[in-house]
C-alpha cells in the first residue's frame, strides 16, 4: 500500500541545502558531542576495533567536527578521509590541527556522492542516525560510500541497526487533555468544550521527538526491522516495515506509540557486541524517542492485545524527511490507521 503525504514538494537541491545548513551552527554539534552515550559508545567501538583499524585507511562519512576521525587515529588508522558537506568542515580542519593529526586526517569538503578519494578504504565509520533512525536519509550516503569506496572484506561501524515500537501512556498528554475540565473550578468559567480542540492539536499527525519514561511503556517493545549495513540497499530503505503484537502490562490509557532504535558495533575481542540504544529503558540520548500520538486514547487492561503493522518511507515533500504509517487494533476496538510526518526544517528537527 502506498501512503502519500501531500505537501509542497522540494527539489532535491533545496532539500540538501536545507539539510546541510542545519549543521552549520554550533548548537547541534554541541548537543551531539555532549551526548555521552552517543560519543563514548562510538569511541569505545572504534578503540575495540583497533585490530581492524590499525594501519588501515578509513572513510568518515558526514564527519562533522571530526571527532570520530580522531578516534580512528587513536585506534591506529594510517589515513582517515573525513568527508563533510557543510561549512563545519572548516572547524574540523582547525580541530585536527589542534590535535596534531593533520598528517593522518584529510578533511574533504563535499558530499560523499561527489568527492573523489585517491584510494579505496578498509573501514567506513559514520554517525548517520536521525530521529526514528531514518530521518534525514543519511544512511543512503553511507551505502553509496560502501558500494563505491569500501574494499571487499572491509568493515562498517556500526554494522547493524534495529527498529522497535512500543505502546505508551503519556501522562503529560492526559494532564493536558484533562486541564480544560479544571478551569471552571479555578475561575468559574466552563471551558470543557475546548477538550476536543485540544485533542486535535496535541494528538496530531506530527512525529514528536520526546523523552518517554520506561514506566509509561505498556508492553515489551517489538522489533519490527533489522538492517545489515553490509547488505541493505537504498531501494529497501524506501519502505521499511514490519508487524507488532503486544500484551499490555496493566490498566492504562494507550495514547501513543513510541519508535526507537539500536545500532550495533562488532567487537571481535569481546563476548558481546557493543550496542548504542535509544530505548526508553536506557540512559537518554539526544535522539530521545519518536512519539506517534493516536487520535484518541484507548483504555487497556492487563493482557489487552495490541496488534498492527508499521511502515516507514520518505515523504513526498522531501526525501530527507520520513513518514510513518501505523495500522493497529487495540483489544476489541476496530482497526485504526494513521500516517505521521516529521515537522518541517523550520522546526529545527535534526539528529
Amino acid at each position: 500500500m502506498s501512503h502519500v503525504v501531500k505537501k509542497r514538494k522540494l527539489d532535491k537541491t533545496r532539500q540538501d541545502r536545507l539539510y546541510f545548513d542545519s549543521y552549520t551552527d554550533v548548537t547541534i554539534h554541541e548537543e551531539m558531542i555532549a551526548d555521552h552515550v552517543r560519543t563514548n559508545t562510538y569511541r569505545m567501538a572504534i578503540l575495540n576495533n583497533s585490530e581492524s583499524i590499525r594501519g588501515k585507511v578509513v572513510l568518515d562519512v558526514g564527519a562533522g567536527t571530526g571527532v570520530l576521525s580522531m578516534f580512528c587515529v587513536q585506534a591506529g588508522a594510517r589515513k582517515v578521509y573525513a568527508v563533510e558537506a557543510c561549512s563545519i568542515a572548516e572547524q574540523a580542519v582547525n580541530i585536527v590541527k589542534q590535535n596534531n593529526m593533520e598528517d593522518k586526517i584529510e578533511v574533504i569538503r563535499g558530499t560523499v556522492e561527489t568527492v573523489d578519494l585517491p584510494e579505496k578504504v578498509e573501514v567506513i565509520v559514520s554517525e548517520w542516525m536521525g530521529y526514528a533512525l531514518l530521518h534525514e536519509s543519511m544512511l543512503n550516503s553511507v551505502l553509496y560510500a560502501r558500494d563505491k569506496w569500501l574494499k571487499p572484506g572491509g568493515i562498517i561501524l556500526p554494522h547493524k541497526a534495529e527498529l522497535y515500537i512500543a505502546p505508551v501512556s503519556d501522562p503529560v498528554v492526559e494532564d493536558r487533555l484533562h486541564f480544560w475540565y479544571t478551569v471552571k473550578d479555578q475561575y468559574g468559567v466552563d471551558m470543557s468544550c475546548m477538550s476536543d480542540f485540544a485533542r486535535g492539536c496535541i494528538m496530531n499527525s506530527d512525529i514528536t521527538v520526546n523523552s518517554v519514561h520506561g514506566e509509561d511503556v505498556l508492553s515489551h517493545p517489538a522489533r519490527f526491522a533489522e538492517l545489515d549495513l553490509h547488505t541493505v540497499t537504498v531501494e529497501e530503505l524506501r519502505s521499511v516495515k514490519g508487524k507488532f503484537n503486544f500484551e499490555s502490562f496493566g490498566s492504562a490509557a494507550v495514547n501513543a506509540f513510541c519508535v526507537f532504535f539500536t545500532v550495533t558495533f562488532p567487537c571481535p575481542d569481546k563476548p558481546q557486541p557493543l550496542v548504542l540504544s535509544t530505548s526508553p529503558f536506557k540512559p537518554e540520548t539526544h535522539w530521545k524517542q519518536a512519539v506517534l500520538y493516536l487520535d484518541s486514547p484507548v483504555d487497556v487492561v492487563q493482557d489487552t492485545v495490541v496488534t498492527g503493522e508499521i511502515s516507514m518511507f520518505p515523504s513526498e515533500e522531501s526525501a530527507r524527511h520520513i513518514c510513518i504509517h501505523v495500522d493497529y487494533t487495540i483489544g476489541e476496538q476496530k482497526r485504526q490507521s494513521k500516517t505521521f510526518s516529521i515537522p518541517d526544517w523550520s522546526s529545527g528537527a535534526h539528529s
